[in-house]
């Protein structure tokens, strides 16, 4: 019986480190997606999502495909100037190859009164080439957090 928990045991905890590296790494996706956009980088920002990937933000607008999100986001970034920061408040991993982001995206100057608040989920997808940015939706708070 000690030999079949031994591995177990080895094995969640290989699956804890990978989880925790994989964490990581979704991380500094969406801080460079934050980085990318700071720079108005249109190949930076294309680079971090799948061709088929989506956005919504909070107007409403639907963003279609690599080139749809890269397009609209430096038109978005043009109309909406200000620094923009991206608190990661929650990461998941409903299976082993997709995250799901939460976390707070606020444009302006940081605790200003024009500081736009908002919420941000992101959904990354784990490709060969490491993990990509499968979806976006912003939205802004109706209540209380």
């Amino acid at each position: 019986m000690a030999l079949l928990v031994l591995p177990m045991i080895a094995l969640a905890g290989q699956t804890a480190q990978a989880q925790t590296a994989d964490e990581a790494a979704v991380r500094a996706v969406v801080a460079s997606y934050v980085d990318a956009r700071e720079r108005r980088d249109p190949a930076a920002i294309g680079a971090l999502f799948t061709a088929d990937a989506d956005q919504v933000n909070s107007s409403g607008d639907w963003r279609r495909g690599r080139e749809g999100i890269v397009k609209g986001t430096l038109e978005s970034s043009q109309r909406n100037s200000g620094p923009r920061r991206i608190t990661v408040k929650a990461v998941r991993f409903p299976s082993p190859v997709m995250a799901i982001v939460d976390g707070d995206y606020e444009i302006g100057a940081a605790g200003a009164s024009g500081a736009r608040v908002m919420w941000t989920t992101f959904v990354l997808v784990r490709q060969p080439e490491g993990w990509k940015i499968a979806a976006i939706r912003n939205s802004l708070p109706s209540g209380g957090r």
